[in-house]
């Protein structure tokens, strides 16, 4: 049988069709696998949570939800073909506009985006760090509140139950949501080691201070005031007093003894409060900070003003500052002032 010229290019055709064909439907298979085939329904990138033994199926709902796909047939194929027998935990944050495979891999490889971790200087107490840093983290609170609380762990950084929190340093951190509690203390440890370098070692080691003394020394002046002018002058007269034996009877460490926070008038019931962290009835610095303190509080100490100031009190027009005095009778006489306009405005407590 003889083929003719007709047939041989209808034959060709045909070939080149099914090849064209395949060429375009494997294209856009790429295309959708590992360019675009879904497109956030409102422009902006979503994230996503996923805790443990969350289904997949959970998770695709929550994306159907956000995103448009604009081939069913190859996200289902695509997603056979990845196999995801259990996504892993962390958080997500997904583009605008993705690839099956952006999708599929980084959910089933665990590909997690970092999350940001924040605390201020507001925290005082372990179990409130730990409430604080546990509600940014897969964590639970009581994990973390028991390595503060077990000194053979603590034991490794030179840290004891009392000096743990000199590990935080209020700032903003880049972590894992899945960190564990011992994760998060070596990623502290390490931000630890990094503000502690060599300068500010000798620094404090010029003041006669460790660098937890002077973190400890610091959370009572950031305790004292919000004025960043102040900062060195209290610290460097609380240096004063230290250095000649003199207790350091700050207010703040009386409140931190008593825990009453919200108090706005230090009683003789709370100086009189027996606790090693009441520094009216101790000499000289807590056994630990009373509460976690910024880097800019810490430096200022670390540069505490070189005065004869022993004595300060609150400025009795309420500006926020302070009166400081080389002598107690200047002291006393500012410190009835104040009294008498606490007891003007019915302060009491």
């Amino acid at each position: 049988m003889t083929i003719t010229r007709k047939q041989i290019l209808i034959g060709a055709s045909i070939v080149l069709l099914v090849l064209l064909s395949a060429g375009i439907y494997s294209g856009a298979r790429h295309y959708h696998y590992r360019r675009s085939n879904l497109v956030s329904i409102d422009g902006e990138p979503h994230g996503y949570y996923v805790y443990p033994d969350t289904p997949l199926d959970s998770i695709l709902a929550r994306v159907r939800n956000d995103y448009n796909i604009r081939s069913r047939h190859a996200f289902r194929k695509d997603l056979q073909h990845t196999q995801i027998r259990e996504p892993k935990p962390g958080y997500y944050l997904f583009p605008a506009e993705m690839g099956n495979r952006t999708l599929f891999m980084r959910l089933r490889q665990g590909e997690q985006t970092p999350v940001k971790m924040r605390f201020n200087y507001g925290i005082r107490t372990n179990e409130h760090l730990a409430g604080k840093l546990a509600a940014q983290l897969l964590t639970d609170s009581a994990s973390i509140i028991a390595l503060l609380q077990d000194n053979t762990f603590l034991n490794k950084y030179d840290m004891n139950t009392e000096t743990a929190r000199c590990l935080f340093m209020p700032d903003t951190y880049e972590v894992y949501w899945t960190m564990t509690a011992e994760q998060l203390f070596e990623r502290m440890y390490r931000e630890y080691r990094r503000f502690w370098n060599e300068r500010r070692r000798a620094e404090a080691e010029a003041l006669g201070l460790t660098p937890q003394q002077v973190y400890t020394l610091a959370s009572i002046v950031a305790s004292e005031t919000t004025n960043p002018r102040e900062y060195p002058v209290i610290a460097g007269l609380y240096l004063n007093r230290l250095r000649i034996g003199m207790h350091m009877q700050a207010c703040p460490t009386a409140v931190f003894a008593t825990r009453k926070f919200s108090a706005r008038r230090v009683t003789k019931a709370m100086t009189n409060y027996p606790s090693p962290y009441n520094t009216y009835i101790n000499p000289g610095l807590p056994p630990g900070p009373i509460r976690v303190t910024p880097a800019q509080v810490i430096d200022s100490t670390l540069h505490a003003t070189k005065s004869k100031y022993l004595y300060m009190c609150a400025n009795p027009d309420f500006s926020g500052t302070h009166v400081f005095s080389e002598s107690y009778t200047k002291h006393a006489a500012t410190a009835r002032l104040y009294q008498r306009e606490l007891n003007k405005r019915k302060i009491r407590k």
